[in-house]
């Protein structure tokens, strides 16, 4: 799998450990930086694995700040992104399994690195169930992005 990863300043060094699963697990790695820990913001990184998935360059994404929270609310202005905060298997397995998840959101200051492979080895081999509730349910998501996106 083809899974574009990016974390600001705090989540820097759960993005190595990440990185280091995930390649040495067979997947494609897209790093999306950040490589410093000089003070950076969310956001972009956030954007740049939105913006890897859209152009069809990843399949999934990661991105890790402190908390995960801003990273996931960012992450969630562009449209056809569905990003979730995760701090437990069930949801980020259940995110991708109901609602196809395609960007996982991860808080370094919360969950350490152990938690945070089990985390990514979840997230990674959950797929989309395609049940009609859930495809019916991700339309009316994908009508909301449309309508807000109109002007006026």
């Amino acid at each position: 799998m083809r899974i574009a990863v990016a974390a600001d300043h705090a989540g820097l060094p759960l993005k190595e450990v990440v990185i280091s699963y995930l390649s040495r697990h067979g997947h494609e790695v897209l790093d999306l930086g950040t490589n410093s820990s000089e003070p950076v913001d969310y956001p972009d990184f956030a954007r740049a694995v939105g913006e890897a998935i859209l152009r069809g360059e990843a399949d999934r994404g990661i991105v890790i700040c402190g908390s995960g929270v801003g990273a996931s609310i960012a992450a969630n202005k562009m449209r056809g992104i569905r990003a979730a905060v995760c701090h437990d298997a069930y949801t980020a397995r259940q995110g991708v399994e109901h609602d196809d998840m395609n960007v996982l959101c991860l808080g370094s200051w919360v969950v350490g690195p152990a938690l945070a492979v089990e985390l990514v080895k979840t997230f990674i081999s959950a797929r989309f169930s395609g049940e009609e509730r859930h495809r019916r349910r991700l339309k009316k998501v994908a009508a909301m992005e449309e309508a807000m996106a109109r002007p006026g």
